[in-house]
């Protein structure tokens, strides 16, 4: 938790629900994450309002209460960080969850905002949308296993060398699981 302010933690599962402002703010954390080294959808920064606005306006508009939930950190009433967990519609993997796009704002960091989005993603997947796993795929090289691993999840494979983010840095795709919830 924050060392010193209130965490307020928010579920979005309707794209209606998501306000201007708060739009604006996803953005804006997202440009700021992606261009200070933040591994969070975009590999290539820096990016700008005409990267991230597509993608995020498309995330948004998939928001459902059955299949996928935006969930968002507030701390002293500004964007601290947010996370998006989605179920598959298939049924033979329709038990599984994916979390997708973590991330907290820089100045954010280290007041354990990732850690209470991860908890809190947990008991919703398990709670309210019955899931029995999740998973993530994470880029290599950013700590991001020992994040996780503390929170419970483990690694369960890579993709070697998967992801070339210049001629000279190739990294693996670490998948990471999170079972029982």
């Amino acid at each position: 938790m924050p060392h010193d302010s209130a965490l307020d933690l928010v579920q979005i599962t309707d794209p209606r629900d998501v306000a201007p402002e708060l739009r604006r703010e996803l953005i804006d954390c997202w440009i700021t994450v992606t261009n200070t080294g933040g591994a969070a959808g975009f590999p290539f920064p820096p990016v700008g309002e005409d990267d991230v606005t597509p993608v995020a306006d498309r995330l948004l508009s998939r928001l459902d209460p059955h299949r996928s939930r935006l969930l968002v950190a507030r701390a002293d009433g500004l964007l601290a960080g947010w996370v998006v967990l989605d179920r598959d519609p298939y049924r033979l993997v329709g038990h599984w969850g994916a979390v997708h796009h973590l991330q907290t704002r820089p100045a954010f960091r280290g007041r354990g905002i990732g850690s209470a989005l991860v908890h809190e993603l947990r008991k919703i997947a398990r709670d309210e949308l019955g899931l029995e796993q999740l998973r993530l795929a994470a880029r290599g090289g950013e700590g991001l296993e020992d994040f996780y691993g503390r929170l419970g999840w483990r690694e369960i494979g890579r993709w070697p060398a998967a992801l070339r983010l210049a001629p000279d840095d190739t990294r693996d795709e670490v998948l990471m699981i999170l079972a029982p919830l």
